[in-house]
């Protein structure tokens, strides 16, 4: 990994492979740290810090992005903890990932630095993905306090089960309608969304300069 990395960014120092920034995912601080040291610029961890007791510290003393997911449990039990209170799925959520956003700027991770992630299809059943989808832009903004967002809707179980399409990469059709649905929101002027984590670049890429346009009209 490392080496690829290092690949990437260093083939030729005057001209690099890529400029595009590279995002590490894991949940290991080791992995983090060496993943920036060989070039990655951005630490992105599905557990939003709670799975190593020093991925926090470990990416505060690295002084880069961190993309905080939320999630419940591990990938092997997540799906057993989709039961969420009176107040519901939107609330929740958003109070999980302030509370450990809270915990990442006491390690030293700024406010600046953050992008939470509100984990589509982690610990959430299908009806909570929609809930959560539907209203990303009015109340889970505002619990949020209008922190910087990535959402990830691409090929999720709920397209497959919206359009009975069995294979995941058979889903990009519907992964464009998740993110217009989410990007669209309120006409408010507020940016709905700073990241999208996407499989077919291109397709998604047209369709958010279209639904960037529609939004900016008058």
């Amino acid at each position: 990994l490392t080496l690829y990395i290092y690949n990437v960014k260093n083939t030729d120092n005057k001209n690099p492979v890529s400029n595009i920034p590279i995002s590490i995912d894991t949940r290991k601080a080791t992995v983090a740290r060496a993943a920036i040291n060989a070039g990655a610029d951005i630490v992105n961890d599905v557990s939003g810090g709670a799975f190593d007791p020093d991925m926090l510290s470990t990416v505060a003393s690295l002084s880069v992005p961190f993309i905080l997911m939320h999630m419940r449990g591990t990938p092997e039990t997540m799906q057993t903890m989709t039961k969420y209170d009176n107040q519901g799925v939107v609330h929740d959520v958003a109070r999980e990932l302030m509370t450990q956003s809270a915990l990442a700027e006491e390690a030293g991770i700024p406010k600046w630095l953050q992008i939470l992630d509100p984990g589509i299809g982690f610990a959430k059943d299908f009806d909570g993905n929609l809930s959560l989808m539907k209203h990303i832009n009015d109340k889970f903004r505002q619990l949020t306090n209008d922190s910087p967002l990535l959402l990830g809707p691409s090929r999720k179980g709920f397209i497959g089960k919206i359009t009975g399409e069995e294979n995941p990469e058979e889903r990009d059709f519907g992964t464009v309608g998740a993110c217009v649905a989410m990007g669209m929101g309120n006409n408010d002027g507020g940016i709905r969304c700073h990241i999208l984590r996407v499989h077919n670049v291109k397709g998604m890429k047209q369709a958010a300069m279209v639904m960037d346009s529609i939004n900016r009209a008058d």
